[in-house]
């Protein structure tokens, strides 16, 4: 049977907890922006949480309608989502990398078509990708307003790959949830306990993801 990398035409990476160590920069994130209810705190940490990889303003909605009770304006989005980027920009561009992420991604050139599947937004995404001198790393950088299923099925058409072909690596139930969506493969990068006792396959870091895909494949 084949190596799993040669069974791939695609890779999708979302990008915070997987190419970098950043998911831990948003959830303090989020925490500054609502200190004023310290009583609400777990709550909406729980929520971010639970919810990692989707798009923050789905998340500052729901936050402020639902958790706080208060209205939400196009105002409200906006302001939250300055602050945000303020709080985890520069935090962002010089956090550690996930370890084996430039020796995989470089090793995967010409291999592979390599992707960014995020919930940043995608403006965003690329200047913080391009600052991290990241660019050659990717042929494709895709963050928000698209989601990450719309992303896999815009990969999936463009470029006429089968499902077989692409895998998502993620960090997050979300990503699990894409990739079950569009019917992708998926490679979970496991952090915690998101994926414990659930029958996918798992990775500590990209070294160990670099090693998995040279590994036999051995689907049915």
């Amino acid at each position: 049977m084949n190596k799993r990398i040669d069974t791939l035409r695609a890779i999708a990476f979302d990008f915070d907890g997987v190419i970098l160590e950043s998911a831990d920069i948003k959830t303090q994130a989020f925490m500054a922006l609502y200190a004023a209810f310290p009583e609400c705190l777990p709550a909406i940490r729980e929520y971010h949480v639970s919810n990692a990889g989707i798009s923050r303003y789905v998340k500052f909605e729901y936050i402020q309608t639902k958790i706080l009770g208060l209205p939400y304006t196009d105002r409200d989005r906006a302001l939250r989502s300055a602050e945000f980027e303020r709080l985890t920009h520069e935090q962002i561009l010089r956090c550690p990398e996930v370890k084996g992420a430039a020796a995989l991604l470089r090793g995967l050139k010409n291999r592979v078509i390599r992707i960014v599947a995020s919930g940043t937004p995608q403006d965003e995404l690329r200047i913080i990708v391009a600052g991290r001198g990241m660019a050659g790393w990717f042929e494709e950088v895709w963050g928000t307003p698209l989601t990450k299923p719309e992303i896999l099925r815009d990969v999936l058409a463009r470029h006429q790959l089968s499902a077989g072909g692409v895998l998502m690596v993620g960090d997050a139930m979300n990503d699990y949830q894409s990739a079950q969506e569009t019917g992708v493969r998926f490679l979970a990068r496991e952090t915690g306990s998101t994926f414990a006792g659930m029958t996918v396959d798992k990775v500590r870091d990209l070294g160990e993801m670099g090693e998995w895909l040279e590994e036999t494949d051995d689907r049915p």
